[in-house]
């Protein structure tokens, strides 16, 4: 269940920051500034970029002086700054990761960009596939860096499960099934419930999504066959949870059915258990087997990926911390072929890294597929009857 292993991570990081030294920077070490004092900046940017050599920690802005300060010493940034536009007026800051509410991204992505600095920004990239169109473009014409932050592609296991389906082993994909939940449900009141900063269940979940056009090298569905929200009940614009068939076409010209389910307030079994246990995964059906990755958004805390042979009912089990089909051979900071204790977003601040510097990166979500899911995202919500994510500032500027 997604709340439950984000607060494992959570630890996970920290421990993993207290177990093992911190290595010395380098010279030519990039200076981060982090935009908000969200809940996940630890596991997703500071404790990653303690443990890298070439990484600063050093700004980070709340919109509260205070907030920033406090975080600043916590964590033990150079600068705090008490609003995100004076953390990219600072010169010295050479890249950002920006974790604000998604309606926001693209408006601080974009001053990011106008401000001269690499962006690696919070997924879901941004509130539609308008402002992410745009947002690229701005990133290419300034010829800077600018990523979304689909931590979980970055990590061994993922492309350990690419190479299995890739393999012609067993055949064609069929079909595919993606789910993420949240139980206990997200909060009344959390910023993921409001409409106007792109809340909703498709929205924050949109790993369901990932895992689905990952698995299958997708870019748009060919078709959406059904798209059913459950409406959020003081919000009826906010999908609580959507239930959507899609129809992709698969890399040998086959059409595969998707089912994708994402639910942020998951009933609990008989109104008494929370299901701790449903992490989010999915499950793939080729002629010839059942491909099961469990746990495919947080592989570092625990995962498995499951081969269930059709023709002779026998399962096999692999898992994935380190090296892999795309970082086996390669050279990282943590030495060849990176660490087993590096979180999603460690092995992905490296690829960040590598970016910026010049190196072609292990890994990449490229900006044409972060377009294609904001354009799926959008599509979903049209074809269940409610309104896309709003553009709150390009409607402002035309």
């Amino acid at each position: 269940m997604a709340l439950v292993i984000q607060a494992a991570t959570f630890l996970h990081q920290y421990a993993n920051s207290t177990l093992h030294p911190t290595p010395s920077k380098n010279p030519n070490a990039l200076r981060l500034g982090v935009i908000s004092s969200a809940q996940i900046n630890p596991a997703a940017a500071i404790h990653p970029a303690e443990t890298h050599p070439d990484v600063i920690l050093y700004a980070i802005a709340s919109r509260d002086a205070s907030t920033a300060k406090k975080a600043a010493k916590q964590y033990k940034f150079t600068k705090a700054y008490g609003s995100y536009q004076e953390l990219l007026d600072d010169p010295q800051v050479d890249i950002v990761y920006i974790s604000t509410p998604n309606g926001l991204h693209y408006e601080w992505s974009s001053k990011a960009l106008k401000a001269g600095k690499h962006v690696l920004c919070e997924k879901p990239f941004t509130s539609n596939a308008a402002e992410a169109k745009k947002l690229v473009q701005e990133a290419s014409d300034r010829g800077l860096i600018l990523e979304e932050a689909f931590h979980w592609q970055f990590h061994p296991a993922a492309h350990s499960f690419r190479q299995i389906l890739e393999s012609g082993q067993y055949g064609k994909i069929l079909r595919t099934d993606a789910v993420m939940t949240a139980c206990p449900g997200v909060p009344d009141g959390d910023i993921r419930w409001q409409f106007d900063l792109a809340g909703g269940s498709a929205m924050d979940m949109t790993y369901a999504l990932s895992f689905t056009r990952y698995a299958l090298h997708a870019k748009n569905p060919k078709q959406v066959l059904s798209a059913v929200a459950r409406p959020y009940k003081h919000d009826s614009r906010v999908d609580e949870a959507m239930h959507a068939l899609l129809v992709f076409e698969g890399q040998q010209g086959q059409d595969v059915q998707s089912r994708v389910y994402t639910d942020m307030a998951r009933s609990w079994v008989g109104s008494v258990v929370p299901r701790v246990w449903e992490l989010p995964s999915i499950e793939v059906e080729t002629e010839k087997a059942i491909i099961y990755f469990y746990n495919a958004m947080m592989p570092h805390l625990y995962h498995y990926i499951e081969i269930t042979d059709k023709a002779t009912g026998k399962t096999r089990y692999h898992k994935q911390y380190k090296g892999g089909p795309l970082w086996g051979n390669i050279e990282t900071s943590g030495g060849k072929g990176g660490k087993s204790f590096w979180s999603t977003y460690r092995w992905q601040l490296e690829a960040f890294v590598d970016a910026v510097k010049g190196k072609a990166p292990a890994y990449w979500v490229t900006p044409e597929d972060s377009i294609a899911q904001m354009e799926t995202i959008d599509a979903l919500y049209k074809a269940a009857n409610l309104p896309v994510r709003p553009s709150n500032v390009l409607e402002k500027t035309g």
